[in-house]
């Protein structure tokens, strides 16, 4: 996979994060909510997270809207509702190569900074 950089426009943790990442100009930037990700595109998200699961985020307002936290959710449900609603891909996201970073934790800012 290419370097590649998704993240949500209007959300201003991830401005904040772009802007410590160096050589964020050699990444493919997508804006999740005006380019969607694609099914193939998640498929190999998940192979290098190892789960839908991993990169699926429960702080979504729709989380609690549409109910899924009263409900057990399976891997090809993670995948359905990242896949119908951006908002479900926890971010930002970062691949490089054969490594991903999720979220915006921390120590997952900091190794986006140090790998980038």
């Amino acid at each position: 996979m290419p370097r590649l950089f998704y993240y949500l426009g209007t959300c201003s943790t991830c401005e904040r994060i772009m802007k410590q990442i160096p050589n964020l100009d050699r990444f493919t930037l997508r804006e999740i909510k005006g380019d969607p990700i694609t099914a193939k595109e998640l498929d190999a998200m998940k192979k290098l997270a190892g789960s839908y699961e991993a990169l699926f985020s429960r702080v979504a307002l729709k989380f609690r809207g549409l109910g899924l936290n009263k409900m057990t959710l399976m891997e090809k449900d993670y995948r359905k509702y990242i896949l119908q609603e951006y908002t479900f891909l926890k971010r930002p996201v970062m691949v490089l190569d054969d490594r991903i970073f999720i979220g915006n934790g921390k120590n997952v800012v900091k190794a986006m900074a140090e790998a980038a």
